[in-house]
């Protein structure tokens, strides 16, 4: 058998004409010089910390103290102790005083005690522990749902549910006060995103009219309650119009969840809503739950669909065992004893109806655990918040871009354990301090002139 006969390989002619072939392609031109670039930037160069600390700036020359990343010295519920001091506390959402209750700090220890502090391994791989399967039975028979799968994070689960379940030839449509993960979790899914004002189902239902055959998915978010203004959706002509338009709709109830309807199973019981009518239900389990991470229930087939593709599931190390125990366990007391919820709500309307006796303004809230006053101007806001915590009261300035501009706040979250008394003292003493910040004139609007005063009279010591 000859060179050129042996199988698999070429015969000399066969060679020849490849290096010919070869040398006569020409060699591709180098590309046009392009101008040579400096190096990276240094983090503090970048415009977003450049705005953070000319923020900065302005606040230690106001003397005010930044209140983010403020350290809680004790358990935050009730009460809390910041620098040494204990104050009354509006700025954790415990919103039925479960976290510290004896049975969920007990479900905790006794997982660790057999499963150790962490599962070390993604669900889908090494880290599945039964109690990730009890916890999830015990969410779908909330939501009437066939199943639910928790993940580790609550941010993580919208972003990953909604990347996984949308595409560039889909289209994802939001309420204009829906929450960063939506938005997060839509701009990772490569589809086409709309707002619609808030609550304004007129318009919702127009854009669809307008733009949903054009699209092979459409998908409706919406939250239960509100995280800024306290407020909710009008859920049974939401259920209408998704029906109709033929859409999922997904509600975030991370907020609606342990506050709302008389048992605490959110929004749908608030509204009488079957909860079935709901393709995706989303929560998480740090507010009334006590724990945390997040969920999705609704169909076998979005759950099994979920735990093979989205990625903040399939990649992430699984739910450490004592946080998914503690959810299950406050979620049972939070059934057993819907006292709690009485109580809540209780305190959510008496706050409510001593603002208004104040003439402050809530905005839109029903009174259901969030509880905004709105002042409008940032530095107001700030001062505000700076003053009432000297006074022994701790409740969070929320400012653009968190919330639309010119509606900067101070966000009370109302418990279950708080007071009369206690919400009477909070409510007082900030209609007294808002008062005097207005005598003082201390606005945005005139911190210019202001910091040109004390720049002067710094000078002229």
């Amino acid at each position: 058998m000859t060179e050129r006969d042996t199988p698999g390989r070429l015969s000399q002619g066969q060679v020849g004409a490849l290096i010919a072939q070869m040398r006569s392609v020409k060699t591709a031109e180098a590309p046009a010089a392009v101008p040579a670039r400096t190096k990276a930037k240094g983090f503090s160069q970048l415009a977003a910390f450049q705005t953070m600390a000319q923020q900065k700036a302005v606040s230690e020359m106001l003397g005010v103290k930044s209140p983010y990343y403020r350290v809680h010295e004790a358990k935050a519920g009730r009460l809390t102790r910041i620098d040494g001091r204990e104050v009354l506390n509006f700025t954790s959402y415990d919103y039925i005083g479960l976290n510290g209750h004896p049975e969920v700090s007990q479900a905790a220890t006794e997982a660790i005690a057999s499963f150790g502090t962490s599962v070390s391994g993604s669900r889908i791989t090494s880290g599945e522990r039964p109690v990730h399967a009890a916890l999830e039975r015990s969410l779908a028979a909330l939501y009437e749902a066939e199943d639910a799968v928790v993940f580790v994070s609550g941010h993580a689960t919208a972003v990953s549910a909604i990347a996984a379940l949308l595409g560039p030839n889909d289209l994802l449509l939001h309420d204009a006060w829906i929450h960063n993960c939506i938005v997060v979790g839509g701009r990772l899914s490569g589809a086409a995103r709309r707002s619609f004002a808030h609550n304004d189902l007129g318009e919702l239902d127009a854009m669809l009219a307008a733009e949903r055959g054009r699209f092979d998915n459409v998908m409706i978010v919406t939250e239960g309650l509100f995280s800024m203004d306290g407020d909710g959706p009008d859920l049974a002509a939401l259920v209408e119009l998704k029906e109709r338009h033929g859409c999922w709709l997904m509600v975030d109830d991370a907020h609606g969840l342990g506050v709302l309807g008389a048992t605490g199973r959110g929004i749908a019981e608030q509204c009488g809503v079957d909860p079935k009518r709901i393709d995706i239900w989303l929560g998480t389990l740090s507010k009334s739950l006590a724990s945390c991470g997040g969920y999705v229930a609704g169909s076998g087939a979005l759950v099994d669909l979920l735990k093979f593709a989205a990625p903040g599931l399939v990649y992430s190390v699984g739910m450490p065992t004592a946080t998914a125990a503690a959810a299950n366990a406050a979620l049972a007391v939070m059934l057993r004893e819907p006292e709690r919820l009485a109580r809540l709500k209780a305190n959510g309307h008496h706050m409510i109806a001593r603002l208004a006796e104040h003439g402050l303004d809530h905005g839109p809230a029903w009174g259901y655990g969030i509880v905004p006053v709105i002042i409008g101007d940032a530095l107001q806001t700030i001062l505000l918040a700076e003053r009432l915590l000297e006074r022994g009261i701790y409740a969070f300035p929320v400012l653009p871009p968190g919330v639309p501009n010119h509606s900067a706040r101070l966000r009370f979250f109302v418990s279950s354990e708080h007071t009369r008394e206690d919400i009477d003292h909070a409510v007082a003493v900030l209609a007294e301090e808002k008062q005097a910040l207005a005598q003082a004139g201390l606005s945005i609007a005139n911190l210019t002139q202001l910091l040109a005063q004390r720049n002067g009279a710094a000078r002229t010591r």
